[in-house]
């Protein structure tokens, strides 16, 4: 009984080894294979988003339409701003944000393209970032009122 209680403690103890040697590969990782090294980013101080607009309005357009807008921001914290991922709501909604730390008093820019086809109607979208701010996350908004396309109305008719 000796020898099993022992060899389940060894293999536990390899598990928690391996969990966590894992964990802190996936961490240091973003979602495009690129690497942001610590050692690389002074981490002494709070980096800080304080944007120009969290929330934007396309107004009406016409479905299929691409609509695009960039949200900009300033760093106006006392350390390099790092924005690890950005996530739209929906598969229509697709972010691009800066990969490089934005250093404090720096600007940025998240470019936000929202693809209306076979959207029609009220649309509100969400944009969610994660960064080493505090709070770590911040959500952009942006909506539209999409018109329907002619194809739409026509296929609707019939």
């Amino acid at each position: 009984m000796r020898k099993i209680a022992f060899a389940f403690s060894g293999l536990l103890l390899m598990a928690f080894t391996a969990c966590d040697n894992a964990a802190s590969k996936v961490a240091s990782d973003d979602t495009e294979g690129t690497k942001v090294e610590a050692a690389d980013v002074e981490t002494k101080g709070t980096p800080s988003f304080e944007f120009t607009e969290e929330t934007f309005d396309f107004g009406e357009i016409e479905e299929g339409t691409v609509a695009k807008h960039d949200f900009v921001f300033k760093n106006t914290g006392d350390a390099p701003l790092i924005i690890t991922n950005a996530a739209g709501s929906c598969g229509c909604t697709v972010p691009q944000w800066p990969r490089e730390p934005i250093a404090p008093g720096e600007e940025g820019t998240i470019h936000v393209e929202f693809n209306s086809q076979g959207r029609a109607g009220n649309q509100q979208k969400q944009v969610t970032l994660s960064a080493n701010t505090v709070p770590n996350s911040k959500v952009l908004k942006i909506s539209a009122q999409v018109k329907p396309s002619a194809d739409a109305s026509a296929e609707a008719q019939n």
